[in-house]
């Protein structure tokens, strides 16, 4: 299979798969290719750079470091939109998501902090929490 580049008369960008060159040149040429975008019959290849592979196998898996460098940043993200977007209940938590959850609260999105024994009773009473992710270490408080 051979995966190329499209545009239509539009610009509209997208991509086809054919199973030689030549079928994309006959789909054309029958108006069988069509923009998803537009339904134009104007279709175009791209220009691309030929996928050329070398001896040497390269490897583009992130390393340990990069992986885990990823994911603390996706966490920090997480808890910064929760600190900016959710309501602090402090340590109120347990009894705002309960009040919330029986309807005897408006529902809201908050956080706060809980008790291992107040976590655990939430969740054997089927209201859904989560562990919001830490703080990031203080560079100061680094070695």
């Amino acid at each position: 299979m051979i995966r190329y580049p499209l545009l239509c008369e539009h610009d509209h960008a997208f991509e086809g798969w054919f199973g030689s060159s030549g079928d994309f040149e006959d789909q054309q040429a029958r108006g069988l290719l069509e923009c998803p975008m537009c339904a134009s019959k104007a279709v175009r290849k791209e220009i691309t750079a030929p996928a050329v592979t070398g001896t040497k196998r390269t490897s583009r898996e992130p390393t340990p470091a990069q992986t885990q460098a990823m994911m603390m940043e996706a966490m920090q993200r997480v808890r910064r939109h929760v600190e900016e977007n959710f309501d602090d209940v402090g340590d109120a938590f347990a009894r705002e998501a309960r009040a919330m959850h029986e309807g005897k609260a408006e529902g809201r999105d908050i956080y706060g902090e809980a008790t291992p024994l107040e976590v655990r009773e939430l969740i054997e009473d089927g209201i859904q929490v989560a562990p919001l992710p830490p703080e990031p270490v203080k560079k100061a408080r680094l070695n």
